[in-house]
Parts: structure tokens; sequence; C-alpha cells
């Protein structure tokens, strides 16, 4: 069963989930130590502000810290009171309104207050309780005040200590977090990459390469992001909703419980934004993958797109790209912008509404009444619920495109692919057969019919034919881009199947038409960087071929810079350097694709003698467009529409005047016509 694109985001991360555990252990530190400081404000507030509002006894000495001295005399707060304490009296002290009053007796402090001349009347349920209370001056009160200073300067020092503390652990959780993505999404591009170099060339044949690097760089961006980013925020918040729920039911069950309400809310919502998301995102990436192909190719084709005038052609081909682009992100950041802020003010002005009803009319009356410290908790609490929760909406976007990339990228790495696998093999003698060759490139319409051919060691086989013929079919199928579907092809007897792809290569050369060299040095582009070929191999290479003519002429010679493709290179240069490639390498088996098709003249001399130097003692397949440069082979096979007409060498093909005549005849009297 194929597994889901989150499932297989999971299973990357799996991978490091140590480092990703350690990080999480640091997370729930932190929220545990900062989710302390609302009930270490509860605390104080409650016990030591507020706390003096309460019954007080009076003792008969000043013993203790806690005692208190009012008009001669020394009172201790009832929870101050130890057991072996001995109280010859009793005092209230109640708030009304911003007052307090000292009342020389035990009153409830339960119920609704009122001061009506003097007299301080308490109503609780249908009793009502009228005393006598002396209002306290602030010098009065003060007293009562100084035995908390301690214990609140304790408690707002272990609260600082314990945001330290969190930080710590913070720094911890963020290090190790992005630690792990960036690990996590380094394995992800290393294995995108290496998978590129196992799937059948056809792949991108189909595809243009711009659309491939977007994969490799674009959309594992994005996962980065993913990984970076969005499931940090999505753990941080989730691990501070689960610590700030457990708060709310710890002060009170009823609200924390409407508070749940929250969860299914964002659920759904997050369901709603993953399908209108995913449907914008997938328009985006794949449209962001055909702007990359369109610069690339438009890069490459410059010259030919000035040359026919066709600038404005290609900017409104462009242009419809990004206007697609363009409509698509204003539908994203719409669909952003109506309901996730909103959502959240929405759903946090509920909350408050409804917290404000339910202590308003509920708890704070006769019955029951909840204290300032809980009021306090509460709402820090709620308003540090809404904090993850808008952290998570916002994401939502950078979530939806890393899915949706996620998505583009295990969508090639399913592609079929092969292992490398690069044990060495005896070099080959050279013995090349076709047996009953037949290939399609698409299963249907077949390029090559029943191909049967035999190349011995050492012999050089040319092959011939107009355009669309095969000839860089069997080239291809030799060099096993492809597999036939029928027939079979064997070196020395073995059949190329029976090997891998890297093995069939390791003993055989290519030279391209138009030869490809790499940014690099001209040196480097010898040896491919390979450490068995030295440098001095590498010239050695460079000077049979005849390449050292123009390189001494170089300013750094053979460590001459090359520019990607060799642009500052003739045609006739790279394809010498491509020669000294083939040679240093040292190949049995060598494959010369119309090596000399796009070469003038006087260059090609140049080249017939580095050809012959490379030909020499090695299998030679030459692909030909130039009859007179073949005219040696030991064989010419003439291809026509996939099938072999004629065979033989250069004298016997005059001879029978048949396709292969026609051509030279065809090409000697273009021939004269240019000399003449």
């Amino acid at each position: 069963m194929k597994k889901t694109t989150e499932r297989r985001l999971f299973d990357y991360a799996m991978q490091f989930k140590k480092v990703i555990l350690i990080g999480l252990v640091c997370l729930v530190i932190a929220v545990s130590l900062e989710l302390a400081g609302p009930f270490i404000a509860k605390r104080i507030i409650d016990e030591h502000i507020n706390g003096i509002e309460t019954t007080w006894y009076q003792v008969a000495e000043m013993d203790d810290r806690y005692t208190v001295s009012y008009e001669g005399s020394y009172y201790k707060r009832a929870d101050r009171l130890e057991a072996n304490d001995k109280h010859i009296g009793s005092a209230t002290i109640l708030q009304v309104k911003r007052a307090y009053y000292f009342i020389p007796e035990e009153v409830t402090l339960e119920g609704k207050r009122e001061l009506k001349d003097g007299t301080i009347t308490i109503q609780t349920g249908e009793q009502e309780i009228s005393v006598q209370g002396e209002r306290l001056s602030l010098s009065e009160l003060y007293p009562f005040f100084q035995p908390e200073q301690r214990p609140i300067m304790y408690l707002l020092v272990l609260y600082v200590a314990l945001l330290l503390i969190a930080a710590f652990f913070q720094f911890g959780k963020t290090y190790n977090l992005q630690k792990a993505s960036n690990r996590i999404v380094q394995k992800m591009r290393n294995d995108v990459f290496a998978h590129t170099q196992k799937v059948p060339i056809n792949y991108y044949i189909n595809r243009p390469a711009g659309k491939i690097v977007a994969r490799i760089t674009n959309d594992t961006e994005a996962i980065r992001d993913l990984y970076e980013r969005v499931l940090s925020v999505f753990i941080t918040s989730f691990i501070y909703m689960a610590g700030i729920y457990i708060a709310l039911f710890i002060l009170d069950i009823r609200l924390a419980l409407f508070c749940l309400l929250l969860i299914p809310i964002i659920y759904i919502w997050m369901k709603v934004y993953k399908y209108f998301g995913s449907k914008y995102n997938k328009v985006v990436r794949s449209t962001i993958s055909e702007i990359n192909g369109n610069i690339n190719e438009s890069i490459q084709g410059m010259p030919i797109i000035q040359a026919f005038r066709k600038e404005k052609q290609i900017k409104e081909e462009f242009e419809a790209l990004n206007t697609r682009h363009f409509t698509y992100q204003r539908k994203l950041v719409k669909l952003s912008a109506l309901t996730s802020h909103n959502l959240v003010n929405v759903l946090r002005n509920i909350a408050f509404v409804t917290f404000i009803w339910y202590f308003g009319s509920q708890s704070l009356g006769i019955e029951s009444i909840v204290t300032v410290g809980v009021l306090y908790a509460f709402v820090d609490y709620l308003t540090r619920l809404f904090e993850p929760v808008t952290n998570m909406v916002n994401q939502l976007p950078l979530l939806e495109q890393a899915r949706v990339g996620a998505g583009r990228v295990f969508e090639l790495l399913d592609e079929t692919g092969e292992e490398p696998i690069h044990t060495a093999i005896d070099k080959y003698k050279g013995h090349v057969a076709f047996e009953s060759v037949s290939f399609s490139y698409n299963d249907e319409e077949y390029v090559l019919k029943d191909i049967n051919f035999e190349i011995l060691p050492g012999q050089t086989a040319a092959f011939v034919g107009h355009t669309g013929s095969g000839k860089s079919s069997i080239m291809n199928l030799l060099f096993r881009f492809y597999d036939p579907q029928k027939g079979k092809i064997t070196i020395d007897g073995v059949d190329t199947q029976s090997l891998s792809r890297q093995q069939i290569r390791s003993h055989m050369g290519i030279v391209l038409q138009d030869p490809f060299l790499f940014t690099g040095t001209i040196l480097s582009n010898v040896t491919m960087n390979d450490p068995d070929i030295s440098r001095e191999m590498a010239i050695s290479a460079l000077e049979a071929v005849g390449a050292d003519k123009f390189i001494n002429k170089l300013p750094e010679n053979y460590d001459e810079p090359v520019k990607e493709g060799g642009s500052t290179l003739s045609m006739g240069e790279r394809q010498l350097i491509s020669f000294a490639r083939a040679l240093a390498f040292d190949p049995s088996i060598l494959i010369l694709d119309e090596a000399t098709a796009n070469i003038d003249t006087e260059t090609e001399s140049i080249i017939q003698q580095a050809l012959e130097v490379l030909k020499k003692g090695r299998t030679t397949l030459v692909i030909a467009h130039r009859l007179s440069t073949i005219q040696q082979a030991d064989q010419i096979l003439v291809l026509d529409h996939g099938v072999i007409k004629e065979r033989g060498n250069h004298n016997q093909l005059l001879e029978e005047e048949g396709l292969y005549y026609q051509m030279y005849q065809m090409q000697k009297g273009q021939l004269n016509r240019k000399v003449m």
C-alpha cells in the first residue's frame, strides 16, 4: 500500500528522532516553567496582597514576623496561626469598595457588602449582618501588608529564575528542532539528487530541465520550511495548549470544558483550509516549475529568440505563466486574509464574552466568590491560549505549500530507478554483437526492426542513413540508456542486460556531436575529477589529439577556466577536449556520434587526425554524417526506417549503387559545387 505524503514526511523525521526527542523534552520543560507564571501571580494576589482580608486573631505578644501591631494590641492572620499559639480575641479586616475596615469581631467574608452611615451591612442569602468597623488609613493598613513583602519577593525571584531556566530550555528546543529539520532536508535533497542519477534517461527527455530543478530546489525548500518552522510551531503550540488546558482545568472545570470547543473548531478549519489551500498550491507549485523551465529555455535559446525577433512572443508566454501564478497566489492570500486572522479574533472574543458572563453573572454572586487571583490567572491563560492558535493558523499556508511540494518531490522519488553497481569488471576485448534487436521508445512504433550485426575487436563500424533512420538509437541501446524490447546485445559474448548500466559503461567512451563541457578548467573536463587520471595523463591525452596547439595560446594554458557549456571555446576546440576526455579514460569501445558534423572543413583535418589517434586499438562505432570521414571503416551499415538495408565497406557499397551510393554522389556533388 502506497504511503501518504504525511506518512513519508514523518518517516523522514523519524530518522533523526533522537535529536527531535531532545528538542521536545526541552520544549515540555520550557513550557511547564513558563506556565507556572500565572499560578505564581495568583498566589501573590490571593495569599499575599488580598490575603489580608481575612480573620485576624489577637495574640499576647510579638512572637514572629507575621505578628502585626495595631492600637497597642498584637494580631496574627488565621492562616499564619500555629497550633501552639494562644489567641485572646479575634477581628476581621474587610474590604468595602476600595477601602479596608477593621472590625473587632469575626464576621463572614462572603456576601454582598454595603456601607451605610458608618455601619457595614453584609447580605448573605436571606440573612443580613450589620457590624461596626473602623476605616484603616494607609499608614494603619501598611503593617498588615508588611509581613507579606518577603514571600512576595521570594515568589518574584522564583518566577524570574523559572523564566531564565525556561529560556535555556527554549534555546535547547530551538537548536535541536532546527538542527533536526536541516538534517532532514539535507538527507531529502541528497536522496532526490541521488535518485536523479538512477532514473532512466527518457525521464529527462520528456521533462524540461527547469521543472526538475524546481523540484530539487524550490520544493525541497518548502519542505525545509515545514520541518524548520511549521512543525516546530505546531508542536510548540500543541504542548502550550495542553499545558494551558491543564491549568484551566485546575482553575475551573466548567469553563475549561467550554474552551475545549476550540479544538474541533481548529480541526474543521484546518480541513477546510487543506482542501482549498492544497488545490491552489498545486497550481502555484506547478506554475513555478513551468516558469523555471520557460526561463531556462529562453536563456539557452536567446540567440534564436533575438535572431527571429520573437522577444514579444516569449514575453507574452512568460507573462501568461506569471499571471496564472499571481492569480492563484492571490487566491491563497485571500483565503488566509478572510479567515485566519478573523477566525482567531472571533474565537477569542467569544471566549472572553463567555468568561465575563460566567464570572460576572454566576461566580460573583452571593453563593460563591472567585478571587482576584483566579480571575487574573484565567485571563492570563486565555490570552496565552490564543497565541498558539494564532501561530498555528498563520502557518497553514506554509503547511500546504510544504505538503504540495513534498508530493512533487516524492513523485520524483517514486520514479522507477536502478541502484548503481560499480563493481569492477574485466576490460572488454571489444566484440560487439546485435542479435535480432527491435526497439521502440513508446512500446508502439518500432524505430529499430530486427537489427543484426557483429563488430570484431579493434574494428571500426560506421552507421549511415537519413534523419530518423535509427542510427542514434543503436548507440543509445549499446550504452544502455534504453533496453530493447526484443533480441539481445552482447559484448564479448556477455548479454549487456546481465550487467549494471555502470559496469557496461565502465569501459566505453562517447564523443557527441555537440560536446558538453562542465564549468571548471580544461584539465578538469578531461579528468572529470577522477582520481585515477593524473594531471600528466590528461595533458598527454590533450597533446595526443592535438589540442595543445590552441591550449598553449591561452593565458592559463591547461588550467584555463571553462565557463558553462564551454561557451568561450570554439566548436572544434570543445570537440578536441572531448576527444582527449575519451582518450584519457582509455575505453575499449568508442562511440562517435556525428563527431565531425558541425566542424568546418579546415578544422575537420585536425579532427580527423585526432580521431585516428583516438580509434587506435579500439572497437569504434561511428554515426556518420559526412561520408568522407568513414571511407576507411571496416564495415558500413546503411539504415533506412530502422532496418539495415546495406552493409559492406566503402568500395563494396559504391559498387552496389544502392542507398549509400546515392548519398555519396549527393554529398560529392555538393562538395564539387562548393569548390566551383
